[in-house]
């Protein structure tokens, strides 16, 4: 980021809400208006201890609520102090597809998830070098394409019923965020799956898990991944309502916290 992009950066210092969630106000330069920093930290953190840090994606703009809430859900079931995770969501200004618009420079949640949240978090809190991703729908959309863009700025992913396979900016409100189908090319799953084959091969480094809506989706996916040779974790199913509180992300965090515990 330049420094005249930087110095439009503002963040606040933490609410600590009555759950124990600390939240930052933040003004990018990627968003439209305002919005927030999310996060929760395990319970007796040792002087100079690293955390691996899990990026749970949201699936709604703002603080939007329809699909549940996932910090609510690792708050109750302990996620963050049971697998030692420093856990961060970001919000955005527009229903979140984490890539950039290729023309309005306030859609830009890609740029500003790794301009502004990740050095935020990082020089704050005590954050290790394990950067794990984890969403659904189009958040585990994004979860893969962040790390299949970024190999080298995230550790690993999982995603849970989401539209992998989805090659046109026809549904699920895509074309919000990418306009043109030669804009949504730039972050086509599929696509870079085969272009970080060998890249992907030494290490697990995807998760694939159940589904609500989008089993077809997954399935195909999972067969695109074990033709190119690459590992991953694969559960199909079982069935569960397409939503944060459907008791799958107990399986994704675990998987990615005893990954990052390797």
């Amino acid at each position: 980021m330049s420094h005249d992009l930087e110095s439009m950066v503002t963040i606040s210092e933490p609410a600590r809400q009555a759950s124990g969630v600390l939240s930052h106000a933040v003004i990018s330069p990627y968003q439209l208006g305002e919005t927030k920093i999310h996060v929760l930290v395990p319970e007796r953190v040792g002087a100079g201890e690293r955390l691996p840090t899990l990026y749970v994606l949201p699936v709604e703009k703002l603080d939007g609520r329809a699909w549940g809430d996932p910090m609510a859900e690792i708050l109750a079931h302990g996620f963050y102090n049971q697998h030692r995770l420093l856990c961060v969501m970001p919000t955005f200004s527009h229903a979140p597809w984490y890539g950039d618009h290729p023309h309005d420079p306030r859609k830009r949640q890609e740029s500003h998830l790794l301009n502004v949240v990740l050095p935020f978090v990082e020089r704050t809190y005590p954050a290790g070098a394990a950067r794990l991703l984890v969403g659904f729908s189009k958040s585990g959309w994004g979860a893969y394409s962040l790390l299949l863009r970024h190999p080298e700025v995230f550790t690993r992913a999982a995603a849970w019923d989401a539209p992998l396979g989805q090659a046109s900016p026809s549904k699920y409100g895509m074309s919000e965020m990418f306009p043109t189908q030669q804009s949504l090319a730039l972050y086509d799953v599929w696509d870079f799956l085969k272009q970080r084959a060998a890249l992907l091969a030494g290490s697990t480094r995807l998760a694939l898990l159940g589904y609500g809506d989008f089993r077809g989706h997954h399935q195909a996916t999972h067969h695109h991944m074990l033709k190119l040779g690459i590992p991953h974790h694969y559960q199909d199913g079982p069935r569960r309502e397409h939503h944060w509180q459907s008791d799958w992300m107990a399986d994704a965090v675990r998987l990615l916290a005893a990954e990052s515990d390797e």
